[in-house]
């Protein structure tokens, strides 16, 4: 099954790029060729570097790879938001700050302020501050909300970019080369390919051409966390598997070294066995044997004199 058709390039219009006089010379060979002025975008291209862009997204998120969408374009902000939310991911689609990905620790820094923050609004202690220090306080929340909320559930540098045209997000795919953060990018016929690792050659500014690539992107995400539930999933089944196996072994040695019941008693009753007197060690042969008889006068005296005296 293919993950992205030509047929649905087509109707979304992905295959229409920039103007000739705007284009990029690096972008000749994703060119098919040039109509009215506006170049045409090779779709089979754009669909098996999409393919390879999907089957790397899909992998990386099952081996607990964290994506990050990024999309600060009027046109495409709410499509960033969107799919990031349904899939689950981290997005930037206001502003991108200087330092998200090189100095992330400070952003960590304002995102936790920005939860203490709304702590404070929810447990009502925002009113027992001053009118003035409560009213800055509510205007520093709103810009930080306003620019990190995709970024709040963000722990560590995230290990993909998926960013809708290279020309504007300049600063955030320059800190991503920077940390070896791959990128996945929309490029269209008049940016620069050379800092992208996984391009699409296609439309960055029509709103359905961003949100078909942008919803598949969010599918192999989906995809990816799916593979990372079912690999647990298969390990107990394995181990409950091998467990099983092992009970049947242990079983059938047992059944083969008990004999039945009825096999000892049909045993027994055919041998015959002949009663035998009990014999006290020491004393076979002696209870057979004549006491001898006792002398009488002069010999019975001889016979109790010592053996020494007879020989001396």
């Amino acid at each position: 099954m293919e993950v992205l058709t030509m047929k649905e390039l087509l109707e979304t219009g992905v295959h229409f790029g920039h103007r000739t006089r705007k284009w990029n010379p690096k972008m000749a060979q994703y060119i098919f060729t040039e109509r009215k002025g506006i170049h045409i975008i090779d779709l089979e291209q754009t669909v098996e570097m999409f393919r390879k862009a999907y089957y790397y997204v899909r992998d990386r998120v099952a081996s607990e790879g964290e994506l990050l969408f990024v999309g600060t374009k009027k046109q495409v902000q709410s499509t960033i938001e969107e799919e990031a939310k349904r899939c689950g991911a981290h997005y930037v689609n206001r502003r991108w700050l200087g330092g998200t990905l090189t100095n992330f620790a400070t952003i960590k820094q304002s995102i936790d302020r920005m939860k203490r923050y709304e702590v404070m609004i929810e447990d009502g202690s925002i009113d027992q501050l001053p009118n003035k220090e409560a009213s800055k306080l509510r205007r520093e929340l709103a810009k930080l909300s306003r620019n990190l909320t995709g970024l709040r559930h963000l722990e560590r540098v995230p290990d993909l970019l998926y960013v809708i045209d290279p020309d504007v997000e300049a600063n955030a795919i320059r800190e991503a080369n920077i940390l070896g953060v791959p990128v996945i990018a929309i490029v269209d016929t008049n940016c620069d390919p050379d800092p992208i690792d996984f391009l699409i050659p296609g439309n960055d500014d029509a709103i359905k051409a961003t949100k078909l690539i942008t919803s598949r992107i969010a599918d192999a995400v989906l995809e990816g966390r799916e593979g990372r539930q079912e690999e647990p999933e298969e390990a107990s089944a394995v181990e409950a598997e091998a467990d099983a196996r092992a009970e049947e072994t242990v079983s059938e040695e047992a059944t083969t070294d008990v004999v039945p019941e009825g096999d000892v008693e049909a045993k027994t009753e055919d041998v015959e066995v002949e009663p035998v007197e009990p014999v006290t060690e020491g004393t076979a042969g002696i209870a057979d044997t004549p006491a001898p008889e006792q002398p009488e006068g002069e010999d019975a005296a001889e016979s109790e004199k010592p053996a020494d005296t007879e020989a001396a």
